[in-house]
Parts: C-alpha cells; sequence; structure tokens
C-alpha cells in the first residue's frame, strides 16, 4: 500500500492556487482511474482505489498548509505505513513551470507543507516536487503561491496533470524512472511529431538534348545571313 498525499490549503477559494497544485494532482488521479468518492477522514480528504493490482490511498490534508503533517502522521499510523511509503506532491518555486522532479529525504527548502511534515513523521518520504516558477524576489512569494494559475498556464498545466495521471501506477510500484517518462510523453512530447511534412525531393540532372547542338549551329548560320543581307543593302 502507498500513501499518496497532495499538498493544498482547503476551500473554494483556494483551488486554483499555484499552492494548491498538489491537490490537483491526485484528483486528477481519483478521476482518471476511478476512485472512490472523496470523504472526510485523519483531518483530511481521502480517496482509495487500486493501480497495478495496489492499495492506493490518496490524501488532501484539511488542516491549511502549515499543519500538512498532522493529517499525514495520523493517516500513516493508522494504515501501519513507513515514511518510505509515503509520496508527497507539492509546488516548487525553484523549478520551472510545467517541469517535475522527484527527491527522497532531504531538507524541506522552506517549505511551510513539506516543514510540518518532517516535523510529524521526519525526512524519509517520497517527493514529487512540481514546478511553478519563482515570482523573482522573496517578497513577492506569499502573493505569487496564493494566487490562481494565470490563464497562459494552463495549457501546461493540464499536460502536466495528465502526465501524473498516465505516469501513477508506475509511481506507486516505485519505478521512478517509468513515471517520469510517462510525465515527460505528455510535457516534451518529440519535436514537431506529426507536423512536418517530408521534405519534396530534389530535381535530378537535366538530360542533355542531343539535337540541341545542331539547332544552335543552324540559329548562328541563320544569324549570319541576315546580317550579311543586312551589310549588302546599304552599300
Amino acid at each position: 500500500m502507498k500513501l499518496f498525499v497532495g499538498l493544498g490549503n482547503p476551500g473554494a477559494q483556494y483551488a486554483h492556487n499555484r499552492h494548491n497544485i498538489g491537490f490537483m494532482a491526485l484528483d486528477r488521479i481519483a478521476e482518471d482511474h476511478g476512485f472512490s468518492p472523496w470523504k472526510a477522514r485523519f483531518q483530511a480528504q481521502v480517496s482509495e482505489g487500486r493501480l497495478g493490482g495496489d492499495k492506493l490511498v490518496l490524501l488532501k490534508p484539511q488542516t491549511f498548509m502549515n499543519l500538512s503533517g498532522q493529517a499525514v502522521g495520523e493517516a500513516m499510523r493508522y494504515l501501519k505505513l513507513s515514511p518510505a511509503d509515503v509520496v508527497v506532491f507539492h509546488d516548487e518555486l525553484d523549478l520551472a513551470p510545467g517541469k517535475l522532479r522527484l527527491k527522497e529525504g532531504g531538507g524541506h527548502a522552506g517549505h511551510n507543507g513539506l516543514r510540518s511534515i518532517h516535523q510529524h513523521i521526519g525526512e524519509a518520504y517520497h517527493r514529487v516536487r512540481l514546478g511553478i516558477g519563482h515570482p523573482g524576489h522573496k517578497d513577492r512569494v506569499a502573493g505569487y503561491v496564493l494566487h490562481d494559475f494565470a490563464k497562459a498556464d494552463e495549457e501546461w498545466l493540464d499536460d502536466l496533470l495528465r502526465g501524473i495521471s498516465d505516469g501513477a501506477d508506475a509511481l506507486a510500484a516505485g519505478d521512478g524512472p517509468r513515471f517520469q517518462n510517462a510525465v515527460a510523453a505528455r510535457t516534451a512530447p518529440a519535436r514537431n511529431a506529426g507536423r512536418d511534412k517530408p521534405a519534396p525531393a530534389a530535381p535530378g540532372p537535366v538530360k542533355a538534348d542531343p539535337e540541341a547542338p545542331k539547332a544552335a549551329a543552324a540559329a548562328a548560320v541563320d544569324t549570319r545571313s541576315a546580317l550579311q543581307r543586312l551589310a549588302d543593302k546599304f552599300r
């Protein structure tokens, strides 16, 4: 069994915030793979299902971002899981929009949701870092992450979420490379695939006309004859 955790803030006013991309990832997995309806449990919203024959629990903490670890710790203890069974999806300022990276263990880099999880279960869990880009200055970070995705972000965001859903079974099985390949197939398809037509064939060599030299000689004779007649006229 694996526990997939999406980080975000509860409430309709936060639903489309950049900070809620973790919630969005779990929503897409639940919808695409026919998971159970969301229900309140472990201070969170929980949905259950199977991927590749293994049971998977999806969890969206409802304690607000800064207290996310309370729900994660409660669920992990009840389900008798270890930190290695936990995968956390979260927004990542240090990655360009639409980029994704996997990480196991390590620090929280100032992310308040991860900081809380560290406090409750330690650091030895898996993370799926979802790039949202950086506003350019640390003073603008709070407003940036608590603001909705821009209209221009919709295409790459949809591709990223679809890729996560496509590869969810691989991630649940612990196959990180296959998961990343599934995401890349959505977010970085082969350049010009299906768009470029084959270049037209280069024209072949022009065959020489065997009669061309004779025609040129005859034309030269005609020209000389005409000039001679014109000269005789003015003598």
